[in-house]
């Protein structure tokens, strides 16, 4: 029996492909625990999993509608992902006295699991939930890989050991990438470790009340049914883009059907007309509706694009910011998308858009059938599991080893970080 910690952030998309993962290893009977945002855990995870909280940001991921780009980037690292490790750092430390875990692994973004278990002569898995920074995105700005390295260097020197230098995004022990080399294309990955397992697909905690007889009342229209989701985070960017959705579906009348998720209440908020063949909620099983549905409209968020993929259903593309405009040009350039452009696309192109991606001779549906059986073959959570499995089995013997880890790391990390600011991916050897 191993024990495993898991280190996430407080973002649904980052602890939902690490449930079912959780649950695997503990079918296979080791002692799994989390740290992180205990309530979220505790809803998401369910009410016995044994979570450490940690102190999280006041507000939440809050920041200035309408920034993208490098700057949205810098944002992003410089106001939530750091700050949010030094907020994080104790708790984990307390999780580790208290639990004490022969592994720990760590979603790429709550870096602090990364710097205290190296700190502390744990070996760790980082937990990559985005296809993005697989492929370095960084590589065409030097100057934002360089200050990026800067920032990550002066959080080791608080919460973690300054010796060390590799990069706490890419966990020289193993990366579990909850996504698809078809997808990424030929781009060399950030070690040799990194292992690309595809989307975590199990049963969710659902929502009960969700009318499934307003998809049973009638058959399905000639075109067929639509999903219409802007993720979780979206709620305060999403308002234009619903109302433009709701007249296209609107114009294409009892051809179509959508399910649209408005968590928000935006559309309820703006008096938008809602006409018959659509539906508005507030939540949905998304899961349970992937397998209903023909196409999916969305946010290009990593983890809805590959759990549509994975059912094998085409998608219309509106990347917002973060990492979708990457996920986004990597599911089109697989031919599996269309893409358009979120704040600018009206109801006639969005509405084009879906009746292309519902016509099976545009390829799309052929593309994306082939995109998730290449995804259930990965393995998913199971795959996932058994790589943890053999990470354990190769450092059961950790304090026994930690100045062969320090030594590997030191070794090998000066390379990895010098990658960021070059483009390049150096070789890094398996620790001992």
């Amino acid at each position: 029996m191993t024990r495993f910690l898991l280190v996430v952030p407080p973002l649904v998309g980052h602890v939902n492909p690490l449930v079912a993962v959780a649950n695997e290893l503990s079918g296979r009977g080791h002692q799994v625990a989390w740290a992180g945002h205990a309530d979220q855990i505790h809803r998401l995870a369910g009410a016995d999993a044994t979570a450490f909280d940690c102190a999280m940001p006041s507000d939440g991921l809050s920041r200035p509608p309408g920034l993208t780009g490098p700057a949205a980037f810098r944002f992003l690292w410089a106001e939530f992902f750091v700050p949010l490790a030094d907020l994080m750092a104790p708790g984990i430390d307390a999780a580790i006295d208290a639990f004490r875990p022969d592994v720990i692994l760590t979603d790429q973004h709550a870096v602090a699991g990364a710097l205290v278990a190296e700190r502390r002569g744990i070996p760790y898995a980082t937990s990559a939930t985005t296809s993005a920074e697989l492929i370095d995105p960084l590589a065409g700005m030097p100057k934002v890989g360089a200050w990026l390295s800067e920032l990550l260097g002066a959080l080791r020197g608080r919460i973690g050991d300054p010796a060390r230098t590799a990069d706490p995004r890419f966990s020289p022990y193993g990366v579990i990438a909850f996504t698809g080399r078809e997808l990424l294309g030929d781009a060399p990955l950030p070690n040799e470790r990194v292992h690309l397992v595809g989307p975590s697909i199990a049963a969710r905690a659902g929502h009960g009340d969700f009318p499934w007889e307003w998809l049973d009342r009638e058959p399905a229209p000639d075109l067929g049914t639509v999903l219409v989701s802007l993720g979780t985070a979206n709620a305060d960017a999403g308002g234009r883009f619903l109302t433009e959705a709701v007249t296209a579906l609107d114009r294409l009348g009892d051809r179509v059907r959508a399910v649209v998720v408005d968590p928000g209440r935006t559309l309820h908020e703006a008096s938008v007309p809602v006409p018959p063949n659509v539906l508005v909620r507030e939540h949905v099983p998304q899961l349970d509706l992937l397998e209903r549905v023909d196409a999916v409209v969305c946010h290009a968020g990593h983890n809805t694009v590959c759990e549509t993929l994975w059912h094998g259903l085409p998608l219309v593309l509106a990347p917002i910011r973060d990492d979708q405009p990457i996920v986004a040009r990597q599911v089109a350039d697989a031919g599996a998308a269309v893409r358009v452009r979120f704040s600018r696309v009206d109801a006639t192109r969005l509405g084009a858009a879906i009746e292309t991606v519902l016509d099976a001779s545009s390829g799309h549906r052929a593309a994306a059938e082939a995109l998730g059986r290449s995804f259930r073959a990965a393995g998913g959570h199971v795959a996932a599991a058994g790589h943890l499995e053999q990470l354990a089995a190769r450092h059961s013997d950790t304090h026994a080893d930690a100045d062969t880890h320090a030594d590997v790391d030191a070794d090998t990390s000066t390379d990895t970080y010098a990658a960021a600011h070059t483009g390049t991916r150096p070789h890094v050897p398996e620790p001992h």
